[in-house]
Formats: C-alpha cells, structure tokens, sequence
C-alpha cells in the first residue's frame, strides 16, 4: 500500500497552502509513537514545507497508559525541534497543544484545568478505537462549560460509530469534527476512506489535519492532493483552521 503512495509523480492541482496550518500531528521528537528523534522530526517538518503548510501544531498524545505526557514534556519536546530549525536555517513556526484521549483521567485534567489547547480555547480529544466511551456526551458538555471548543480527531476512525446520524449526534452535543486527510487517500482502508467520503459529502468535517507520525504518511498526505474529495472540501467547506491562528 505504502509503495503506491510513492509511484504518483503526478504535479497535484492545488496544495495545503490553501489551509496553511496543519493542526494534528506528531512532529514532536522522542515523546509519543511520532517522531523518535529530532532529525527524523525535521524530516517530516520539511515534508510539511513541500506540501504547502505555513504553520504546525504539534499534538503530542496524552494517555493514562502509554504518554504520561504533561505541558513540561511538550514544551521541552517543543524548544529543542525549534532550536534544530533555526540552526538547519528553516522558516516554519511550530506551537503545541495536545491529543488528549478520553480515558478515566481525562475528566479530573478538565477539571483541573491547564488543559493544552490551540487556537487559544480549542482541545483536540480522541476516543478508543474499540467501544463507545458512554459518557462522551458529558465529556463535551463539562468542555464546553470550561468555554472550551472540543474537536474530535478522526472521526471516521471509530467503526462502531457507524452511521452518519451517530456523528449527528455528536456534533449536536456541541462538538468539532477533524478529519484524517490521508483517510480520503485510502491509508486506513477502504471502510475508513467511505465514512470519510461520506462525512465531506454531508458536509460535517470543520478541520483537517494530517496525524503524520512518520514519512509514509507524508506520502499519503500527498496522495490526498488527488482525491475529489478533498478538492470538495477546499472549494466548498468552511474549513476552520485558519482559527488556529490566534
């Protein structure tokens, strides 16, 4: 699958210049399943680069399992990818904010609050791939009661969600839906690209991002330049990652 990303050498019509910020991703070196060192993180920020993006924030996972990851750990993970890129002499702004995944911890940290948004009040939360979290509709109302704006990463991602009046539902619960763009290439399968397509087509997705964790998905960012879909989203969608900007 990965070697066909790589054998279209096609000039696309359009690039991410269009959006400018890429808001989802795992540049950050050495501190979740992204990048592991700060070369192979300026690797994928000069791929960012050739694609046409202007800025990036960086979306480091935090998980009670796996990334036990704090604003101290992101923030170092942070200054040492931007002291490489000033002395490599490359021009790209990168912030930070979270993935936060919605586990038993993730409502004591809103309660807390310190929560690592972008935008200023946007949060970008994830669900597990295997069961429905029964209380996500709390999760969004006690957000939004913070004057947060919760976002979904991929939805299209969660299979038990199914159909398109579940992610209704959703959005009806007050939240922001981001979609994958290499799930329109076809990276995470053929059901994953359909619930994308479908959720373009009724014009549910706010934001998108790219979830690059390594250079292959570099390579269906790509690929995704192809795609009608995405051609759907940037001419007739309100994207709103130009709100990431503040």
């Amino acid at each position: 699958m990965f070697g066909l990303f790589k054998k279209n050498k096609k000039i696309p019509e359009f690039d991410f210049s269009t959006i400018g910020i890429d808001m989802h991703s795992h540049v950050l070196p050495g501190i979740d399943d992204g990048a592991p060192t700060v070369k192979e993180s300026v690797m994928m920020v000069k791929r960012f680069q050739q694609l046409g993006f202007k800025k990036l924030i960086a979306t480091p996972h935090i998980m009670a399992d796996y990334y036990r990851n704090t604003p101290d750990t992101i923030n170092r993970a942070l200054d040492e990818l931007r002291e490489e890129l000033v002395k490599q002499n490359i021009d790209m702004p990168v912030e930070a904010a979270a993935e936060y995944y919605l586990d038993e911890t993730f409502e004591n940290k809103i309660n807390k609050g310190n929560l690592m948004t972008m935008g200023g009040d946007y949060i970008l939360f994830e669900l597990s791939y295997i069961n429905y979290p029964n209380n996500i509709k709390d999760i969004i109302q006690k957000l939004n009661d913070k004057g947060l704006k919760p976002i979904l990463a991929h939805p299209e991602r969660y299979p038990y969600l199914g159909s398109i009046e579940n992610y209704y539902k959703i959005r009806e619960f007050g939240c922001y839906f981001q979609l994958n763009t290499i799930s329109l290439a076809g990276y995470y399968g053929k059901q994953t690209q359909k619930i994308a397509e479908q959720l373009v087509d009724n014009m549910m997705i706010d934001f998108i991002g790219s979830d690059m964790h390594h250079l292959r998905h570099a390579d269906a960012l790509r690929q995704s330049l192809f795609t009608p879909h995405l051609k759907t989203l940037f001419e007739e969608a309100s994207l709103q990652n130009v709100m990431l900007s503040k």
